[in-house]
C-alpha cells in the first residue's frame, strides 16, 4: 500500500472521509487501495454485523481506477477516491432500492440527486446499507434481511432507520455513509453507535426523486466519524432542493464553519420531552450525559441555563404526519403482500387517521414552530437527550404488533421527531460511554438554518472530548 511505512490499515480505515480525501490528494494512498481495504474489512467483519444489503465490489474497483485516472489528469474533487456507502433507501442507477424489503423488484432507472452530487465530488459507492422496512423503526431488523447489529455489542441494535450505515461507519467498514432522517433516523443510529450525525435543515438537501417523503418530515444527510467529515459531505450535497421555503445557501462553506470557533453561545438545557402516545422514558445516565455536556460548555465560556421548550400538543401533530407518511409509502409498494405483518400494521394505523386530523397537523406546523422556536429568542442552541438510554437490545419488540412497537418507540425515542416536524437542524454528538460500555450521546438543536453554528460547536466539543479514535470490539 502506498505510504504503508507511515500508515497502518486500521489507521486508514478509521481516518474518516476528510482525512482519506487528503491522503489521496497527497499520494499517501490510492483510491484502489482504499476500496480494497473497505472491501476486505466488509468481507471479514460484516458477517457479524449485517450492515450491508449489497456490496458492489467490481463496480467500486472500476470507479477507483477511474478516480486514479482523474488524479493523474490533475482533477481536484472534494471526495475524489473516497469509498462511501449508501443507505438502501437511496436510488443508485441500475441497482435495487429495497427500502429494507423484498417488495421492490425493479432497479432504479437513475441516480438520486444526492448520489449525482456525490459522484461529481468523486466519491466511490462500495455498497448499500440496510434500513428497517420502509425506514419506519428506530431499530434495523426485518424478516427479509435479518438483524443488523451494533459493533459495540452485537446483542444491541445500531438503531434505525440508518442502522446499517451507522454500524458500518462505527466499525470502520467505510469512512462515511448516507442516511436519511424522518423521525430521528440519522441521530438515533449515530447515538447508538458512538459516531456523529447531523440532520440538516429541511430543504437544505434535495430529496429528488422523492421530493416530499413522509409529508416533508424526511431529510437527507450522513453519519460520520468526525464533524469535519459531515461538513464536507454537506458542502457536497447541499443545494438544488425544490422544496418551498428551502434555506438560502450558507454564507461560507460548512467545512469553514467546522474549522472556526463558535464564539460565546447561549445554551438552553432540557430533558423534558413532548408526549406523543405515552409518557417518555429517560434514564439517569442520559440525564447525566446532558448535564456533563452542559458543564463542558460552561468551561468553554458558553452561558448555559435550564429551559424547556413550549412543546404544547406537538407530539400529536408529529405522530399524525409520521403515520400518514407510512401509509402513503405503503400504497406505493409494488408487492405489499411481501412486507412484514408489523409494517402492514403501521400502514393500517396510518389509514385510520382522518383527513381532517392530518390536515390540521400540517396547518399546525407554523404555530408549533413559532411557539417552540421562541426558545431561540433567548438561546442560540438547545441541548437535549437523543434517546432515553443507550442502544436497545436487538429484537426488543420482535413479535410485537405495530401499536405495541409504536408505544415503545414513542417512549424511548421522543426527542428527535419534533425537529423533523419543525424542520430545524439537529445533531447527535458523542458524550462518552455508559457503565454498560455503550456509547452516550446528546442532541444539540439549532435555530432554523443554523447548521453552521451546530458544526462549529460540535467541532469545539470534539476537540475537547475526542471520540473518533474510539474503536468498538467488532472492528
Amino acid at each position: 500500500m502506498a505510504g504503508e511505512a507511515r500508515w497502518a490499515d486500521d489507521e486508514i480505515a478509521f481516518a474518516g472521509a476528510a482525512r482519506q480525501a487528503g491522503m489521496v490528494r497527497a499520494g499517501e494512498v490510492s483510491p484502489t487501495e482504499l476500496v480494497r481495504l473497505c472491501l476486505d474489512r466488509i468481507e471479514r467483519l460484516d458477517p457479524q454485523l449485517n450492515s450491508f444489503r449489497v456490496v458492489l465490489a467490481e463496480r467500486a474497483l472500476l470507479e477507483a481506477e477511474q478516480a486514479e485516472a482523474r488524479l493523474k489528469a490533475g482533477e481536484e474533487r472534494p471526495l475524489l477516491g473516497v469509498p462511501i456507502a449508501l443507505k438502501d433507501s437511496t436510488d443508485l442507477a441500475g441497482e435495487l432500492t429495497t427500502h429494507g424489503t423484498d417488495a421492490f423488484p425493479d432497479p432504479a432507472p437513475a441516480d438520486s440527486e444526492m448520489v449525482r452530487r456525490l459522484r461529481e465530488a468523486g466519491a466511490i459507492m462500495v455498497g448499500k446499507t440496510l434500513p428497517p422496512e420502509l425506514a419506519i423503526c428506530g431499530f434495523t431488523e426485518s424478516s427479509t434481511w435479518g438483524v443488523t447489529r451494533n459493533p459495540w455489542d452485537p446483542q444491541r441494535s445500531p438503531g434505525g432507520s440508518s442502522g446499517g450505515s451507522a454500524a458500518a461507519v462505527a466499525a470502520g467498514l467505510v469512512p462515511i455513509a448516507s442516511g436519511s432522517d424522518g423521525a430521528g433516523s440519522i441521530r438515533i443510529p449515530a447515538s447508538s453507535c458512538g459516531i456523529f450525525g447531523l440532520k440538516p435543515q429541511r430543504g437544505r438537501v434535495s430529496l429528488a426523486p422523492d421530493l416530499e417523503h413522509w409529508n416533508g418530515l424526511s431529510v437527507n444527510g450522513c453519519v460520520s466519524r468526525t464533524v469535519l467529515d459531515t461538513a464536507l459531505w454537506l458542502d457536497v450535497i447541499a443545494g438544488g432542493s425544490e422544496e418551498p421555503g428551502a434555506p438560502p445557501p450558507p454564507e461560507r462553506p460548512f467545512v469553514e464553519s467546522a474549522r472556526t470557533p463558535p464564539g460565546k453561545l447561549r445554551v438552553a438545557v432540557s430533558t423534558a420531552a413532548p408526549r406523543a402516545v405515552a409518557p417518555p422514558i429517560v434514564s439517569e445516565v442520559v440525564r447525566g450525559a446532558v448535564a456533563e455536556t452542559a458543564e463542558l460548555l460552561r468551561s468553554l465560556g458558553h452561558e448555559t441555563a435550564e429551559r424547556d421548550p413550549e412543546w404544547g400538543t406537538i407530539g400529536n401533530n408529529t405522530a399524525s404526519r409520521y403515520l400518514r407518511g407510512i401509509r402513503d409509502d405503503f400504497r406505493r409498494v409494488p408487492h405489499p403482500e411481501r412486507l412484514d405483518r408489523r409494517t402492514r400494521g403501521f400502514a393500517a394505523v396510518g389509514s385510520l387517521i382522518p383527513d381532517a386530523i392530518f390536515e390540521r397537523a400540517l396547518r399546525a406546523r407554523q404555530a408549533d414552530a413559532a411557539r417552540v422556536n421562541s426558545i431561540f429568542d433567548s438561546f442560540d442552541v438547545l441541548i437535549t437527550p437523543v434517546m432515553g438510554g443507550t442502544a436497545i437490545p436487538v429484537r426488543r419488540w420482535e413479535g410485537r404488533g405495530a401499536l405495541w412497537t409504536l408505544l415503545g418507540m414513542s417512549r424511548f425515542y421522543p426527542y428527535c421527531m419534533p425537529w423533523n416536524h419543525l424542520g430545524n437542524p439537529a445533531m447527535a454528538v458523542p458524550a462518552g460511554t455508559a457503565a454498560d460500555g455503550m456509547p452516550l450521546s446528546v442532541q444539540i438543536v439549532g435555530r432554523p438554518g443554523g447548521e453552521a453554528t451546530l458544526l462549529s460547536l460540535a467541532a469545539q466539543i470534539e476537540a475537547e472530548r475526542p471520540w473518533a479514535d474510539r474503536r468498538p470490539p467488532i472492528s
